[in-house]
Parts: C-alpha cells; sequence; structure tokens
C-alpha cells in the first residue's frame, strides 16, 4: 500500500481498534506472577499507543504532503540518477483503477528519462451514453513542495469540487491529472537542469501519456493547469515556456515569482526560468494566465502579483489576479479560490467537443 493511500490510513485505525480490544479483553487474562502480568500488560498498552501515533503521523503526513512515498520517508529515493530511474515506457504504462474513481500509474518519460506517478480522473461527461466520440479539455493539478500527487485527493476535495461546480454551471468539464511535481524526491521548480529535466516531464511527457490514453482535445487550445505553492510557481511558467502545449494556467499562492535561490542556486539559470523574466521576454502567445493570492500571505505576497502584471503590460500574455482579504498559505484558503480560478480556465480552455 502507497503511504499516502486511504487504504494504508484505514488499514491504521482498524490495526489500532483491534489492538484496543485486545487489551480490553487480555488485561486480566494474563496468568500470574506479577512479574509476568505488569510486563505482559505494559507492552499491550505500548501496542495501543504505537498504532494510535502511527495513525496521527499518517494523517498528518497525508494532509501536509510531508512524504509521498515509501522511499521519500527512508531516504531511499531521494537524489536518484535519473538515468538509473526505472519504470516502464509510456507504451507499456498501464492505469490502475481505484476504488475513488481515479486511475493511476507509473512510467518512465521518453524525453525526461524521469519515472513518476500520474493519477487522472476522467469526468462523468466522459463515459455517458453517446459521449464515445467526444474529447474532453485536461487540467493537469500541480501539488506543492513538499506534497505528492494525492494531496488534491486527501486534502484538496479534488477532483469533487470540480465536479460540483460543473454541476452548478461554473465550469465545464475536464480531465484531471495529478502528476509527480518531482520524481526522485528532487526539485527543480519543473526546470530543466542539466541533471534533471522536471520541464520536460511536466510538458511533454506527461501529455503525451494522457494524449495517447484518453480522448483530449488537441494542444494547446484544450489544455490547462492549475497550481498551489510551489506547483502554482510551475503553473505561471510553463505556458510561457510552452504555449504549443498549455493555453492557461492558474496559480493558486504562487511561490515567489523571480525565482528561489534555494531550489536553483545558479541565478542566470533561476533567473531564465522565472515567470517574471519570461512573460517579458515570451513572443506573442496565445498564453492567459490566473493569479491569486491573500492579503495576509506572507509566502505569496499581493505585491509580486502587482508586479508581474506590470511586468506583462505589451507581452501580449492575458493576465487576471485575485487577492482575497484573508487566508493562510494552504488547502482552506486554495479551495475557497476554485470558483474563481476554475470559472476562468473554462473562459481560456475549449470545453468538450465531438470534433477530432
Amino acid at each position: 500500500m502507497e503511504l499516502t493511500s486511504t487504504s494504508f490510513l484505514v488499514t491504521l485505525i482498524a490495526v489500532t481498534a483491534l489492538a484496543m480490544l485486545a487489551a480490553l479483553l487480555l488485561w486480566n487474562r494474563v496468568p500470574r506472577p506479577g512479574w509476568v502480568r505488569w510486563p505482559a500488560r505494559l507492552v499491550m498498552i505500548a501496542l495501543c499507543q504505537l498504532t494510535a501515533i502511527c495513525v496521527v503521523a499518517t494523517w498528518i503526513n497525508g494532509s501536509y504532503g510531508l512524504y509521498s512515498s515509501w522511499d521519500d520517508l527512508l531516504g531511499t529515493g531521494t537524489g536518484q540518477n535519473p538515468s538509473t530511474m526505472t519504470g516502464p515506457p509510456p507504451g507499456r504504462a498501464r492505469f490502475t483503477p481505484g476504488s475513488d474513481g481515479t486511475r493511476s500509474t507509473y512510467f518512465r518519460g521518453s524525453h525526461s528519462k524521469l519515472a513518476g506517478q500520474v493519477i487522472v480522473r476522467t469526468p462523468p461527461e466522459y463515459d455517458a451514453p453517446g459521449a464515445d466520440k467526444t474529447r474532453f479539455p485536461v487540467l493537469m493539478l500541480l501539488h506543492g513542495y513538499p506534497g505528492s500527487p494525492r494531496s488534491w485527493i486527501d486534502v484538496g476535495n479534488m477532483p469533487g469540487a470540480l465536479e460540483q461546480l460543473v454541476q452548478l454551471g461554473g465550469t465545464h468539464p475536464f480531465i484531471v491529472v495529478m502528476p509527480d511535481l518531482y520524481p526522485g524526491g528532487v526539485n527543480t521548480d519543473c526546470t530543466n537542469t542539466p541533471r534533471r529535466k522536471l520541464a520536460d516531464w511536466l510538458a511533454q511527457d506527461v501529455p503525451d501519456l494522457i494524449a495517447k490514453n484518453f480522448r483530449t482535445l488537441p494542444k494547446p487550445k484544450g489544455w490547462g493547469l492549475m497550481g498551489v505553492s510551489t506547483g502554482a510557481f510551475c503553473a505561471a511558467k510553463l505556458p510561457l515556456q510552452y504555449p504549443g502545449v498549455f493555453r492557461a494556467g492558474a496559480a493558486l499562492d504562487p511561490d515567489p515569482l523571480t525565482g528561489d535561490p534555494g531550489v536553483l542556486t545558479d541565478p542566470v539559470l533561476r533567473e531564465r526560468n522565472s515567470p517574471m523574466w519570461l512573460v517579458g521576454h515570451t513572443k506573442k502567445a496565445d498564453v492567459g494566465l490566473f493569479l491569486a493570492t491573500s492579503a495576509q500571505d506572507k509566502d505569496s505576497p499581493p505585491k509580486q502579483l502587482a508586479a508581474f502584471t506590470e511586468a506583462a503590460e505589451g507581452s501580449g500574455v492575458r493576465v487576471k489576479t485575485l487577492v482575497r482579504p484573508e487566508g493562510g498559505h494552504n488547502f482552506q484558503t486554495w479551495t475557497a479560490m476554485y470558483p474563481d480560478a476554475l470559472g476562468w480556465l473554462s473562459t481560456e480552455i475549449s470545453p468538450p467537443s465531438g470534433g477530432p
């Protein structure tokens, strides 16, 4: 079972309940003498405490995305050389259905040579009678750092929140794609570095995989991004770098749009891969960006949205901003931004279509 899976948490809860029940039933049944009875009771208490602690720790990890996998927790995946990463190529990747309606796969990209998890959820309309020839827009959701693709499901109420908005007419249905933002446990702010081609993973490998296995609209008119925190930085950056793949990006509480020196120490590489630099050096491209934050968020201050909007003037990039009066750097704030962000994305990205 995956570290962040619901089944693992449920299993731990069941084990904790069984440990407590066993302690109640066996407490007075441990045979004398006392030197046997009391150590046995201490073992039962310790077992109850240990299983309860594991439940709480797993819940906290799932809520905040501290560790995305067993390799991440044990330190066996960090710093892995891309050339040694294993996984099936896109042509042999197989999607496994989940109990929550998602489908997940693990594959190795042909462009980036990186291997990671991708979770997909098709909308109910995808399998509706008569929709077998309908093609759907794609929305890639980019989690933060630390985090995992399941952060969107376990904490971010996705794609449930999206489907509720579709029913209310606030957005149109999307194929939701949740890829690993940093395969192998190394964050590069979705940037191609000499050792890790994260931009190629997100803008080439994952889109190629999805287009091959699902009925998607053509790029870029049917493809968009939405991210939070580090993922929001990437959602603002990738459409500027790959306008032929993504039409629009919605960035909720993005990391500093000038780049993070702690992630990319090379100042030139950092600058040339920052949304702030890219928006002023992008050729006239049919790209839209939605940037949102709250007045209380010190990690993503409103002043950087204003600076970006000013930098985008004359670039041809369509920019819309949202500053909520309150909220922290967390999913509680981000879920409140969904209606505005998803509604805006539906104005930028084409709706489902029966055409080619």
